[in-house]
């Protein structure tokens, strides 16, 4: 092995210095934030890292779970984040490759077009107004539906579909296959990569919305669970007493209570992440050679 230059290995020593307290200030308050969420009330009040493990509870949990808009919040949360990503990789997927081919009629307005709303919308009142005109107000489709195509995520398909060697729709145009025959059976097995990351992007962008849920939604059975999760930890006590959980139960430990409902409604994204993240930088990089 060829030995590295002192500056360099100042360098390497530095920057892993850095990376090593970067994780180090992000992974302290969610390691807090845990051991909260397992605690006694007498535990909670303690503070920082004072945990006593023989004391570990799973009360906190138990409480959350037993509310009905816990779990409503749960189901509106995945309805919307399964079929709006499964919507939205298919729209794309089909707007890309058709602006992906060079022959594509007027493909460069057509493109220019779609860009232009990526710096430019209508903004939120007419887009409300908008969904209140044709009936999606306090419907769970008015959060899914708007943004079902993203500029962003369209340009990096479309750039990843165009590196796609033309020899391979040809084998399949000789076949007698037609476009959506060739999308669908040739270049969506060749292209998990960007389309993982995209559905990606998009389940997470699903999972911790809450915005829009707030501008559309009044029915408390409607709510993401975002929302329900925004009440609990803003407006504390009283939320949760009107949530089902029990005025003793919030009074003993109210920290632990929002601690483990934070944990409730992040821990199904942490572990779906793990398993996409391996297409993060093949995706991203591949799609986004050529402009």
């Amino acid at each position: 092995m060829i030995r590295q230059k002192l500056p360099s290995r100042i360098f390497n020593f530095i920057n892993g210095l850095l990376i090593t307290l970067f994780c180090i200030s992000v992974l302290f308050p969610f390691a807090s934030l845990l051991l909260t969420s397992f605690s006694t009330a007498a535990s909670a009040s303690l503070g920082g890292f004072d945990f006593d493990f023989g004391k570990m509870s799973f009360s906190n949990y138990s409480i959350m779970l037993r509310s009905q808009y816990i779990w409503s919040g749960y189901l509106n949360t995945i309805f919307r984040t399964v079929v709006g990503t499964v919507l939205s990789v298919l729209l794309t997927s089909i707007g890309a490759y058709c602006l992906s081919k060079p022959f594509f009629p007027h493909r460069t307005f057509w493109m220019g077009f779609v860009v232009f709303t990526m710096f430019f919308s209508g903004g939120l009142i007419p887009t409300y107004l908008v969904m209140c005109e044709i009936g999606m107000k306090n419907s769970i489709w008015s959060m899914i539906l708007p943004c079902l195509i993203s500029t962003y995520n369209l340009v990096i398909m479309r750039n990843f579909f165009q590196q796609i060697p033309a020899a391979i729709e040809e084998s399949g145009r000789i076949d007698g296959a037609g476009n959506l025959r060739i999308l669908f059976s040739l270049i969506y097995p060749i292209s998990t990569p960007v389309l993982a990351t995209i559905a990606l992007w998009v389940a997470v962008s699903h999972w911790n919305a809450w915005f829009d849920c707030l501008v559309y939604i009044r029915d408390a059975d409607k709510f993401v669970l975002q929302v329900v999760l925004r009440r609990i930890v803003l407006q504390g006590s009283t939320q949760m007493i009107e949530m089902g959980v029990t005025p003793d139960d919030v009074m003993s430990n109210p920290d632990g209570l929002k601690a483990a409902a934070i944990f409730v409604a992040t821990l199904p994204i942490l572990c779906v992440y793990p398993f996409a993240q391996k297409y993060f930088v093949k995706g991203i990089i591949v799609g986004s050679l050529k402009g």
